[in-house]
């Protein structure tokens, strides 16, 4: 049945000037993550300006600044909202209570909301115009029983996001116990080769469509290379005529200007952007790139401390050269980047689950709202 979206909802717009004590409850639209009704963490460290939506517990907030995040949660607790959102409550003759986040978080609502946002650099939902759109919604019983299967699959795929930071969390415990009590320690710089890299030139269409990859920051993944970012492929004549160069394979590339202190390990020779540097001959000089890269990890709030540049901030070789190695044991290193491995391998089959369970929910709600 459709229904006007002022029949389905309430717009609460009661205000008030916020104290010191709402700083830790305080809920900002940096708060709200696209595609999750949960509100993880909020909180200001600044004092809060202006008149702001008071939010109920169990609230929808809904961002109807920069619609097209599609940024809507549910208020874990009273308190204070952002004035740039709304707070909405169910009409429960028209919806039920347990659906209404649902509809208010699905395609069906934010991509009519994204159409009426008003407004060039930050598109925004004005209540005036969103009050007259139309919804079709199913009736309330069916309303019901839809969104006990929902909350059960948010259960579910919150519970594998959980499992996936333990894996993570895992890694870093597993790194501290193996490698805490080394003392002693060589510098990077004595342990491989650092080259850098470049872009060929666009105005030559020749050094594209070759065989040889060419990737930026974007690919560089959790450990790996991910291929299927934004990689391109030069030839041979781009290498020589460009700055970029060769980077072997079972190299650690590192992000030095854009995205600083990114890592991942090549398992196929490539070239990368200026923006990137090809940490090479780890192997041959005795360590594994892996246990490197998590070294590296450990510097990552020194090199953002580090960033230098005008325009965009960068790191120099340099710095990296003289970055202090823990000097383990071969095979302990070797130890490490097989339960590195392993945890990739539990952390793929976790990912690949929550895929498959998100594609279920949005495609049932897609069947019921459309």
């Amino acid at each position: 049945m459709r229904h006007r979206f002022e029949d389905i909802a309430v717009n609460s717009n009661e205000k008030r000037k916020p104290t010191d004590e709402d700083m830790g409850s305080y809920i900002g639209l940096e708060h709200l993550e696209t595609g999750d009704l949960r509100v993880t963490h909020f909180g200001s460290k600044v004092p809060i300006k202006g008149e702001k939506l008071i939010m109920r517990k169990g609230d929808v907030l809904f961002g109807r600044r920069n619609t097209y995040l599609k940024r809507a949660a549910v208020s874990p607790h009273d308190g204070l909202f952002s004035a740039h959102g709304m707070v909405l409550r169910p009409k429960e003759k028209i919806i039920s209570n347990e659906f209404f986040p649902f509809f208010i978080s699905s395609d069906y609502f934010f991509d009519a909301a994204i159409r009426i946002s008003v407004g060039s650099i930050s598109p925004t939902v004005n209540w005036g115009t969103l009050k007259e759109l139309e919804f079709d919604l199913p009736p309330l019983d069916e309303q019901r029983r839809l969104a006990e299967v929902l909350w059960a699959m948010i259960e579910i795929r919150n519970a594998y996001r959980e499992l996936l930071s333990l894996t993570e969390q895992l890694v870093k415990s597993q790194f501290i116990e193996m490698f805490i009590g080394i003392t002693d320690s060589v510098l990077l710089g004595e342990i491989s080769e650092i080259r850098s890299g470049g872009t060929p030139t666009r105005q030559m269409p020749e050094y594209y469509e070759g065989n040889i990859p060419w990737i930026t920051t974007v690919a560089l993944g959790n450990n790996y290379i991910d291929d299927s970012q934004a990689m391109e492929f030069i030839t041979e004549q781009a290498i020589v005529n460009s700055a970029t160069k060769i980077i072997p394979e079972n190299s650690l590339l590192f992000g030095v200007r854009v995205g600083v202190g990114k890592c991942s390990v090549n398992t196929i020779p490539m070239c990368t952007n200026q923006d990137i540097v090809g940490i090479t001959g780890l192997i041959h000089n005795g360590f594994e790139p892996l246990y490197i890269k998590k070294v590296l990890e450990t510097y990552s709030t020194y090199f953002d401390d580090q960033k230098r540049g005008a325009t965009i901030k960068g790191i120099t070789t340099d710095l990296l050269k003289k970055t202090k190695i823990p000097n383990a044991p071969l095979p302990l290193q070797t130890r490490f980047a097989d339960f590195v491995r392993q945890a990739d391998k539990s952390k793929f089959e976790l990912q690949r689950t929550l895929e498959e369970l998100e594609a279920t929910y949005k495609a049932l709600l897609r069947e019921k709202l459309g």
